[in-house]
């Protein structure tokens, strides 16, 4: 299905308001945050609901969306897991990890580890940190976004590149982490609206709630799959997407800076649960357009078509204009957000702790703006380098999180909940345990030496998980705790520090888990 063949001038006008729209609004925070030092963590000033709000829009990208409305076409609801399940992981992110991020300042996740573990740590783990956001942030996400965009728009895809940078990088640039949040907030409320809109429009095609479960196979609807399933077998799910659940929310600096940006521990913690709550909502906006398009369109030959179908044929002139700009502004949120991951930690982590410790405020404000723009131009390159290599390239990615996650999970959560962790063993387990990892990932992404010998990815992630957490824990009774080490606070010690309790925040917790109780018990 070609949209932009259906594209009409009205299409192009909403599109054009929406790029000026949040490009202005990014300019305006910039503006009234331009004499403010503090371009990564915006002085620390966020509600809840700018926490809650620009953890969904950085979640979000336009892979994302169209990916869900595929499998969806072929396999039904399972896939749902991958949202429904992440409120466990919103959990121990606000009531573990966050308390601690919160209570010892710090800006980055290398820091943190610094803080734990030492030098070593901290120097390993920036770089890390820096490769994980540019190839599965920024590459990955602007390389299916430009791809998306130059059909589209007709444009080739290096044009399509630079200007989604340009969009992402103007008011990065100048605004921040600020502006990066205020227009994150705008963003989702778009892509929710959006995809509501899409979604009603096909239900009210098919008419009824019994023409839609009597329209797809029984299995469509079921959550839970048997051990036998190819795709998604209950254990590999139950095993395996902790692993990457844990490493996502609770240790990727992309998603966690938009919490340290919190005013406070309980906002923080109340942004989670707001995200958990918006969490419930891609797989009825997201997923429900393409088990409409099976009944309404049955036989596609590329499941990947169910998007582009449902929204060449159901939505009228103008509304396609407002759906290319919800996949624009989920591309844009994702880019805006590793773009300023990305230069906190390359000039904090990097520049200013190895070459300038005595940097002033504003020299670290110039720099972050400056590699900002490298990064956007870096990412122009991947970009290339990509459509050079596979067209897609992309799909391989998505597993590649299931080979980055064990070592870094196992060294944070071990390090958060174990005092006897030392410095030593987290220093190795993240060497060895990224070669290890990374390494089982290529031979099974390239299927070496056959498809056969390798288990179900998921399952994959989990047993590397395992092993290098128990590689982490014999290493660590081998050995004593260095200098450089500095103990956590116990979480109680923690809790006691803040001026008002939990309580609240558990509470909601608990209504979130009876809803979703509540939902597995409606579909399976």
């Amino acid at each position: 299905m070609d949209i932009h063949s259906q594209l009409q001038t009205i299409d192009f006008v909403v599109i054009a308001v929406y790029a000026v729209s949040v490009i202005s609004l990014g300019m305006v925070v910039s503006y009234r945050h331009r004499g403010s030092d503090d371009l990564f963590l915006a002085g620390r000033s966020f509600g809840w609901p700018s926490v809650g709000l620009s953890i969904f829009a950085t979640n979000v990208n336009p892979s994302f969306m169209i990916a869900s409305c595929s499998v969806a076409y072929a396999s039904g609801m399972v896939a749902a897991n991958f949202d429904w399940l992440a409120w466990w992981f919103l959990v121990l992110l606000a009531m573990v990890f966050v308390p601690h991020y919160l209570t010892t300042g710090i800006s980055t996740m290398p820091e943190f580890m610094e803080r734990r573990f030492g030098k070593a740590t901290h120097v390993y783990l920036s770089w890390y940190a820096l490769f994980t956001t540019m190839i599965l942030w920024l590459g990955g996400a602007l390389y299916t976004g430009s791809l998306l965009m130059s059909q589209i728009m007709g444009w080739p895809l290096w044009v399509a590149a630079l200007v989604l940078t340009v969009v992402a990088t103007s008011f990065t640039v100048a605004g921040g982490l600020a502006a990066v949040v205020v227009t994150d907030v705008f963003q989702s409320v778009l892509m929710i609206g959006g995809a509501l809109t899409l979604t009603v429009i096909a239900f009210l095609k098919i008419g009824s709630i019994d023409a839609v479960i009597a329209g797809v196979p029984s299995d469509f609807w079921t959550l839970i799959r048997p051990a036998s399933d190819t795709k998604y077998p209950w254990h590999a799910m139950l095993l395996g997407y902790p692993v990457l659940g844990l490493w996502f929310w609770c240790t990727d600096q992309t998603i966690v800076q938009r919490v340290l940006g919190a005013r406070s521990v309980r906002q923080g913690q109340l942004g989670c649960v707001f995200t958990g709550y918006l969490k419930i909502l891609p797989p009825f906006i997201f997923m429900l357009p393409g088990i409409f398009c099976y009944i309404l369109h049955p036989g596609l030959e590329d499941p990947d078509q169910a998007f582009a179908t449902m929204v060449v044929n159901y939505l009228p002139a103008g509304m396609t204009g407002l759906i290319v700009a919800v996949l624009i502004a989920a591309l844009v949120s994702t880019l805006d957000s590793g773009l300023n991951s990305f230069s906190t930690v390359f000039t904090l982590d990097i520049y200013v702790k190895n070459f300038r410790p005595d940097a002033t405020p504003k020299e670290i404000k110039w720099l972050g703006r400056v590699s900002t723009v490298l990064v956007g131009l870096l990412a122009i390159g991947v970009v290339l380098a990509m459509d050079t290599v596979a067209r897609n390239l992309f799909d391989l990615l998505q597993g590649v999180i299931a080979f980055v996650a064990p070592p870094m999970g196992a060294v944070f959560l071990i390090g958060v909940l174990w005092k006897r962790a030392t410095a030593t063993a987290a220093f190795w387990t993240l060497v060895l345990g990224s070669i290890v990892s990374l390494g089982c990932g290529v031979c099974h992404l390239e299927e070496w030496p056959n498809a056969d010998f390798w288990p179900h990815y998921l399952l994959l992630s989990f047993y590397l998980f395992a092993g290098i957490c128990l590689f982490m824990v014999f290493v660590s009774l081998l050995t004593r705790h260095s200098p450089e080490e500095q103990p956590l606070a116990t979480l109680k010690q923690t809790y006691a520090k803040q001026r008002s309790g939990a309580r609240l925040v558990w509470w909601l917790w608990g209504v979130l888990a009876v809803i979703m109780l509540a939902i597995y018990i409606l579909f399976d």
